[in-house]
């Protein structure tokens, strides 16, 4: 996938005046690739629209104007995106009652090899997990993945840990938005 470039990232005061329409165009871009499964994992797929949009606010939020700072941002936000033939993705473990989270993060400490897309032929692409975001004793509540599908449209997303077995298939609009990922 194509990173964010340095010179698609606005100066924050014009950001911030084009802002709305941006964002009205980015969370357009986010429906189409945000995949609820289980109801607890929430999968949203990245793409450069949405990494640009997320250096967008930083960049406005703390009034960044440093170069280097800036860059920084990009580094950060560009390796959430898939590398060719990967689909980058944002894991959200959303579990709402602050005791079953710490009870189900202890439990689901193995999670990160068990989260899959399956594939049409019915293969499964495992997720590779940031090791820097997996800790000893429970697992973080929000992860960046990658799918390694070889350039291949996810047809659903799943787990099968023991103690949570789901799998969401993807609605063809998903699948159209994840083809188009993975064609740029």
């Amino acid at each position: 996938m194509k990173p964010v470039e340095r010179a698609t990232i606005l100066d924050y005061v014009t950001y911030e005046e084009r802002r709305e329409a941006i964002r009205a165009e980015v969370l357009a871009i986010k429906a189409s690739r945000r995949v609820h499964v289980g109801g607890v994992l929430t999968f949203l797929f990245e793409n450069t629209a949405t990494a640009r949009y997320q250096v967008q606010e930083m960049v406005r939020i703390e009034r960044i104007v440093r170069e280097a700072d800036i860059q920084h941002e990009l580094e950060t936000y560009n390796e959430l995106l898939g590398g060719p033939g990967e689909l980058g993705c944002t894991l959200l473990i959303e579990l709402d009652d602050p005791a079953v989270r710490a009870v189900k993060l202890k439990a689901w400490l193995d999670l990160p090899r068990h989260v899959y897309a399956r594939l049409e032929d019915g293969s499964k692409a495992y997720a590779r997990f940031d090791e820097r975001q997996i800790g000893e004793d429970r697992l973080s509540s929000v992860h960046y993945i990658k799918f390694p599908v070889g350039g291949r449209v996810p047809v659903a997303i799943g787990a099968d840990h023991s103690d949570l077995t789901v799998e969401t298939l993807l609605a063809p609009e998903q699948r159209a938005a994840l083809r188009h990922d993975l064609a740029s």
